[in-house]
Parts: structure tokens; C-alpha cells; sequence
């Protein structure tokens, strides 16, 4: 069983695209290479927005619930930029590019700076643009207080700092105000069943469940109630084919439950469909061919 379909191919997103974001309404956004924009498609693959972000290197996009869209202008101009109302602003001084943005339910602003191996928060909507250090000490390092290429960033209902460490193999759980992690998979962690190689990117879905871009293994780690496991792009090597990846970059949930994820070195979004079956307290759910197993509340 197949379960897989090319969202978006380069002709419509560019080369190499890595950030991408899909919104409560289901609208995905992604920023472009292609036409140094950040473009917004519907489910059904219509162009609904494109917003000119005067770079190419754009690597993350975050949009709050009330619309705000937050975009990654840093290589190129020194900052994190908000569009809201059809009007532009800096939301954050920065000194090079954010491979993550998330904005946390107290409304501050995280960006992971990959180059300085450090993630910084701002308070929005305070009276300067200057961040502060949320995590890392600014240059890399494997200890519990330090990153090493960190990418992809999560901030959970508690404000909970999830970090993907990729130069470290692992993701890094930094409690609320806290500057000491917990490797809670990969490289150090409890979990020796799964290894990964370079985590790009993590997301926690609505159950809580922790989901993981393992990009240098072309493929996408879920947990359950009994563990984590492969769900996306299984086969153990990068490929084209429609179940499989190469070099994956970030990933998004719909409120289907379906998964898209920026397929990088293929140029293009792939969605992998959700199927639920045998609804019960416990359910199966599919990812291309792949099983994992998710409680319900």
C-alpha cells in the first residue's frame, strides 16, 4: 500500500527547499528559492499567497493563530521578519540565518542559530529587537549545556525547549528557564534502539507524541506508547520514490493527521497520508507502508 504524493515538485517550490509550516486551516507555507518568496498554497495545491521576503535563503516560517507570519531574513539581511496586516516589520535582530522559528504560547520568539549553536528568544511585542540566550553556550560542544549545529526547534504547552542537535545526533529537552538539557533520543539518550544521524528537525503532535526529521538517514522517527520507531521513508537509503526521501529538512502536520516534509535534495513536498483504522482505544496508523501506534484520549 502506497500512501505517499508529491505536494509540491520544484517547478512550483524551487530548488532545495527546507523550511516549510502548515497552518491551522491547513494552508502551507514555504519560502522559495525559486522566486525569493514565501509562497502559501491551500490543500488543494492553489497559490493563495505570495509574499516577496527580498531573499533566497530564507530557512524557517512560523504563523502564530492569529495570522502573523514570522520569516527567516537573516543571511541576507540581518533579521526575523513579521508580516501581519500587509505590513512589514523586524521582529528580531539577528546575526545570521534562523534554521528554526517558533513562537511559544507567551508569545516569544525562538530562532536556532545552526552557525553559533545557540537558540535565543525575544519577547515580542517588547521594546527592543535584541534577543536573549535560551539555549547553548555559543560554540559547539556535546555537554548538557551546549549544541552543536542545532536546527529545528519545538516549544511545547509548558515552554519546553525541544532542540534538534544535529551535529550531536540527538534532541536536546531543555525544561522551561532552564539552560541544562536531557537528551531524550539519539546520541546519550535511553533509547538505544533508534540511532540518528543529523536531526533536522522535531515536532510534537497533538497527543504529545514526538516526531523526528532524520535527515543523514532519509527518513522521519515517530514515538508512541511503546517507543519510537521509523514511520516515513523506511527503506534505509535515500531515494526518488514516492515513499521515499533525500536529505529531509522539516516536517509539518495537517489536521488530518498527514504529514508533509521538505524533501530536500529531491526539490519538492512530499505528503504522507494519514489512514486510520480499527478506531478503538488503540489504533493503527499508516504512513506510507510503515505502522505506528498511537493511543487515543
Amino acid at each position: 500500500m502506497t500512501n505517499a504524493s508529491t505536494f509540491l515538485a520544484s517547478t512550483a517550490i524551487g530548488l532545495l527547499p527546507y523550511g516549510i509550516f502548515i497552518d491551522g486551516i491547513n494552508n502551507v507555507y514555504a519560502p522559495s528559492r525559486l522566486s525569493n518568496a514565501l509562497l502559501v498554497w491551500s490543500q488543494s495545491r492553489t497559490t493563495i499567497r505570495n509574499v516577496s521576503v527580498g531573499s533566497n535563503r530564507s530557512m524557517s516560517v512560523f504563523v502564530t493563530i492569529n495570522g502573523d507570519i514570522y520569516i527567516d531574513n537573516g543571511y541576507t539581511n540581518g533579521r526575523v521578519d513579521k508580516f501581519a496586516s500587509n505590513m512589514t516589520s523586524t521582529a528580531m535582530t539577528v546575526n545570521g540565518t534562523c534554521y528554526g522559528l517558533f513562537v511559544d504560547l507567551n508569545k516569544y520568539l525562538y530562532c536556532s542559530m545552526k552557525d553559533y549553536h545557540q537558540v535565543i528568544k525575544l519577547l515580542l511585542n517588547s521594546s527592543t529587537t535584541i534577543p536573549t540566550v535560551a539555549a547553548g553556550i555559543g560554540s559547539p560542544g556535546s555537554t548538557s549545556t551546549m549544541l552543536n549545529s542545532q536546527q529545528g526547534i519545538y516549544v511545547d504547552s509548558n515552554i519546553n525547549l525541544y532542540v534538534a542537535d544535529c551535529g550531536n545526533d540527538r534532541i536536546q529537552l531543555f525544561q522551561s528557564g532552564q539552560l541544562t538539557a536531557v537528551t531524550v533520543l539519539g546520541n546519550g539518550s535511553s533509547n538505544t534502539d533508534i540511532i540518528l544521524r543529523c536531526p533536522t528537525h522535531v515536532v510534537l503532535d497533538n497527543d504529545g507524541y514526538l516526531f523526528v526529521v532524520d535527515s543523514y538517514n532519509h527518513r522521519i522517527i515517530g514515538s508512541s506508547w511503546n517507543g519510537s520507531r521509523c514511520v516515513v521513508g523506511c527503506s534505509g537509503s535515500g531515494g526518488v520514490a514516492s515513499t521515499q526521501l533525500s536529505f529531509p529538512q522539516t516536517m509539518g502536520f495537517d489536521s488530518y493527521g498527514n504529514i508533509y516534509v521538505t524533501d530536500r535534495n529531491n526539490s519538492r513536498i512530499q505528503k504522507f497520508t494519514f489512514i486510520k483504522t480499527n478506531c478503538s482505544k488503540l489504533y493503527m496508523c499508516y504512513y506510507t507502508t510503515h505502522i505506528i501506534a498511537l493511543s487515543v484520549s
